[in-house]
């Protein structure tokens, strides 16, 4: 539910210099409502509330900024500051966001359109946005103490530019990012074309949302800012499965879904069920003859990818990152590999000193998920959600593409569990079987080896004038 606070009233509000200098003292007389949103919901498509009209788009777990109106241009409020978001149920975060959630909320506008951005600044350290694949003037860029001067703690800066170019692109700090964007600091932002365009199509269904990823430790809430790689909580818009909304389509919708990368390593996106093609970039969208069907596209850091399809196939279609260490939730790194190693008697030993003790993982790691473990306050095991026929052992960056021949249109609500026609469904078989081929080698080689051949060792030293014309043999 929206909450709406008015943090600052009067011309006397700014308490910096405005960053664009073609901004009317008129405009600046009052700055627009800063909206708050707290749920961690997927929040229903907004439709423009004025100048030209547009499909919006679908945040998954997210949703879009409101704007007014102001003699022609489109005004936001956003506002940097620390937020509490429920990655799932059963744990949150101590983030750093915009508008109280992180991601902050998807900013639309139309091509063409004159566009003016207040940005508040509530955290305890300097800030700047910057407007990531956006054609601006270079003042409006948000690269502090390149472009502009960074916006300091209870300064309100503000960005005017036009929105030149129909597509997908991202807002992010330019200032200390290292640490604000490792605490959740960015957003989508989606320009719509003006008219038809001949590269971007009509759609039913327009869903987006940003990869990223946190370093929290066990029991703790607060990401650790210093990770490269390593990081234990891959998410979707700062939530991980169990607690990634599910998108639920119509079938025979055309569907579109625009992902951006702002994590520090590439995730190859996969659906099940379907082909798409990449129809866009942050750069623009892709032409027609450059277009194939794909199940998988990797979406690289800093980059933006926006796939299309026909949702025709019925059903609950896993949705998710390829690698497989980003479909868990916090796990450790350095856990060694027990598979196959028989534990029971030294587990029983360890128990009588450690009570609470369990063997790690003897037949594999999806074990860990029905075993039930105590896990400190405020974290999630590595695998968790129940499906219809069971655990479903994913965590991280999964959710699933729900496709419905009864989901009305506009409809975005959970249809529940697909109820699967006789017959198709895999089964345990019990009949008979046909013999089972097996390999009886460990492997050919290209060509067959060279048989060694006899070689006598003979070793020269250096002779007695300094090694260079000596050639004693021995």
């Amino acid at each position: 539910m929206f909450s709406r606070r008015n943090f600052f009233r009067g011309a006397g509000a700014l308490t910096a210099a405005v960053s664009a200098a073609s901004v009317s003292r008129v405009a600046l007389a009052a700055l627009p409502e800063a909206v708050q949103q707290t749920s961690p919901d997927t929040q229903p498509p907004v439709a423009p509330s004025a100048g030209r009209p547009y499909r919006p788009v679908v945040t998954l777990n997210g949703w879009t900024l409101p704007f007014r109106m102001n003699q022609g241009v489109k005004e936001f409020h956003l506002v940097a500051e620390p937020v509490l978001r429920e990655l799932a149920p059963g744990m949150k975060a101590r983030l750093w966001g915009y508008n109280g959630q992180s991601p902050g909320p998807t900013i639309e506008v139309v091509e063409g359109d004159r566009v003016r951005v207040f940005v508040t600044n509530r955290l305890p350290e300097h800030t700047s946005v910057h407007w990531h694949g956006q054609r601006l003037p270079n003042g409006m860029d948000g690269v502090s103490g390149l472009t502009q001067k960074a916006i300091q703690p209870g300064q309100t800066y503000v960005y005017e530019f036009v929105a030149r170019r129909p597509g997908t692109f991202m807002y992010h700090p330019h200032a200390d990012e290292m640490t604000q964007m490792a605490m959740g600091m960015m957003g989508l932002w989606i320009t719509h074309p003006k008219g038809r365009h001949p590269l971007i199509e009509e759609v039913d269904r327009d869903f987006c949302f940003l990869l990223n990823a946190f370093d929290i430790d066990p029991g703790s809430a607060t990401p650790r800012i210093m990770t490269m790689l390593d990081f234990n909580l891959w998410c979707w818009n700062s939530r991980v499965f169990p607690g990634i909304d599910t998108l639920n389509v119509r079938r025979n919708d055309k569907v579109r879904i625009r992902v951006g990368n702002l994590t520090m390593t590439n995730h190859p996106i996969h659906v099940h069920g379907h082909e798409f093609t990449v129809t866009g970039t942050d750069g623009g969208p892709v032409p027609k003859t450059a277009r194939w069907p794909e199940v998988t596209t990797d979406v690289a850091v800093g980059q933006m990818r926006q796939v299309e399809f026909v949702a025709d196939e019925e059903g609950d279609w896993a949705f998710h990152c390829h690698k497989s260490h980003h479909t868990m939730n916090a796990m450790g790194h350095q856990v060694p590999t027990m598979i196959g190693v028989k534990q029971q008697d030294l587990a029983g030993k360890i128990a009588k000193l450690v009570p609470d003790y369990m063997a790690m993982g003897e037949s594999g790691m999806a074990e860990m998920g029905s075993m039930q473990m105590p896990l400190p306050d405020n974290t999630l095991p590595m695998m968790t959600g129940d499906g219809p026929f069971g655990g479903v052992e994913m965590g991280g960056m999964f959710s699933i593409l729900k496709v419905r021949k009864d989901q009305k249109p506009g409809d975005y609500s959970d249809p529940g569990w697909y109820r699967h026609p006789p017959g198709t469904v895999a089964r345990e078989w019990t009949g008979g079987l046909p013999d089972a081929e097996r390999s009886g080698t460990a492997g050919g080689q290209s060509m067959p080896r060279q048989a060694p051949s006899e070689t006598e060792l003979r070793a020269r030293k250096p002779g007695a004038h300094g090694g260079h014309g000596g050639h004693g043999e021995h």
